[in-house]
């Protein structure tokens, strides 16, 4: 539904091309935002760009984007600030999921899950703060996970990776409101949505339907289902617009309740 919630912000999403950053870019545009929508998968960004300017003409970019490298950092937000005229929200979603106990992980995929889920949140919100606050009031907004605040004994590298992300947040806040700065950090910690994320859990876990994988993830969750991508974009258009205008530091927990057991 078109609105204007988010009438002159700047938005710069990375993980853009597929999943919930498809669909916080989506409602970002028709809540009013201008998107630069960034990804490692440049040709996939590009399609969802064009999408969105079929809903809203001139109202998204993309760009080449590997989170985990500060040289793609300083480039892809210094095209965005010129697309756009500005930066006045960064979303930091890009990031990968994986299953494995401390035993079973290995040295080198733990540092891989740490450089994209950990790090680019960390590269993000320096290299943006200098756009964030040429474009005051800003709102950062990081994609941590209800597995950042509850662990699992499969979920190694994922847990300290999104609890990582969780207190960086918090950290950001602090900085920013101590400082001065009219710049908001929050973190979304969602449950299980439905995106290509959960197709990993489906081949650890050996199941071949979605339908059964569904079935058993929300065996946990007290509203008894799985999320919708449009679940955490509402939440990510709250904390992007100045509705939130008093609200840093928090854990945005979208778990249909898993969390209150």
């Amino acid at each position: 539904m078109m609105s204007e919630r988010l009438a002159g912000k700047k938005a710069f999403i990375t993980g853009g091309a597929s999943g919930l950053g498809v669909a916080i870019a989506r409602m970002f545009v028709e809540q009013g935002a201008q998107v630069a929508i960034t990804d490692i998968d440049l040709p996939g960004a590009s399609k969802i760009a064009a999408e969105l300017n079929s809903i809203r003409q001139g109202s998204a970019s993309a760009f080449a984007h590997d989170v985990a490298r500060e040289d793609q950092w300083i480039s892809a937000l210094e095209q965005a600030n010129e697309a756009m005229g500005g930066i006045s929200i960064l979303v930091n979603n890009a990031g990968i999921g994986v299953m494995a106990s401390v035993e079973d992980e290995s040295l080198d995929n733990f540092k891989r899950v740490m450089d994209v889920d950990v790090d680019s949140v960390f590269l993000g919100c320096k290299h943006a703060m200098k756009y964030l606050r040429q474009n005051q009031p800003g709102s950062i907004i990081n994609m941590s996970s209800i597995a950042g605040l509850y662990a699992a004994g499969s979920m190694a590298a994922y847990n300290a990776a999104k609890a990582a992300v969780w207190l960086l947040s918090k950290s950001v806040a602090l900085h920013c409101a101590s400082s001065g700065y009219e710049i908001r950090s929050n973190s979304i910690h969602p449950v299980f949505i439905r995106t290509p994320i959960l197709d990993g859990i489906s081949e650890a876990l050996g199941i071949e339907s979605d339908a059964e994988r569904d079935k058993m993830l929300a065996r946990g969750i007290p509203m008894g289902r799985i999320g919708e991508p449009e679940d955490v974009a509402y939440a990510a258009v709250f904390l992007a617009s100045d509705e939130s205008k008093f609200i840093t530091g928090i854990e945005l927990k979208i778990d249909g309740g898993m969390s209150a057991q």
